[in-house]
This record gives structure tokens, sequence and C-alpha cells, in this order.
């Protein structure tokens, strides 16, 4: 993917401890999830972005602002034995400008 002026730059650590950097655009409707799956780096998502399966679980790891959780997000989240404060399902953050030096921690699966 060619790097724009318009791009935000995301930071995502895989399963395996290793960092990618990820330039995606904030004007196509992309999700976290998307861009991670554009890139093809190992997220699952098994339901496609529905919030009804989990395995898009990351860890924020920047102090980025961020939407807040829905009750469907929170409720998914407190199933999972490996989530804490600062997990989110990727398919949940829609990606804007100021989310430009977004970390995240793409979660194991237990």
């Amino acid at each position: 993917m060619e790097i724009n002026e318009e791009d935000i730059i995301i930071t995502v650590t895989d399963q395996n401890g290793n960092v990618h950097k990820l330039a995606s655009p904030t004007d196509m409707g992309l999700s976290l999830k998307d861009i991670c799956k554009i890139y093809e780096l190992p997220m699952e998502a098994v339901c496609g972005g529905m919030a009804m399966c989990a395995t898009c679980h990351c860890y924020i790891l920047s102090d980025t602002v961020l939407p807040e959780k829905s009750d469907l997000e929170e409720a998914l989240l407190s199933e999972l034995f490996n989530s804490n404060v600062s997990s989110r399902l990727a398919c949940q953050i829609q990606l804007t400008k100021i989310m430009n030096g977004l970390s995240i921690e793409i979660a194991r699966e237990l």
C-alpha cells in the first residue's frame, strides 16, 4: 500500500512479537480489523466485523483517543479469559485522523 499524506500510521504487534507499521487511509470507512486484514496480519475476525465472535481482540498500547466501547463490545470482551482494561475489538474501531500513531497488539488465542 502506498503512503499518502492523508494516511495515518498504525503500529501493530502480532502474536509472535513482530512489529508492523501500517499506513491507512481514513476516508474509506475502514475499521482497525479491515486494515489488519488488508495487510494480511494474523487476525482471524471470523464474523467479518459484526461484533459477534471476539476473534479480532486486541490490546490498545497507546494513549490514542478511541470511541467508547458499546455494550455489545463490553459483553463480548467480558467473556474472554485474556481480556483486560486495554482490550478492544478491532472491528468496532472505525479509523479516523485523530488515531494517527495508534499502537496495538493482536491478542493471542487461548
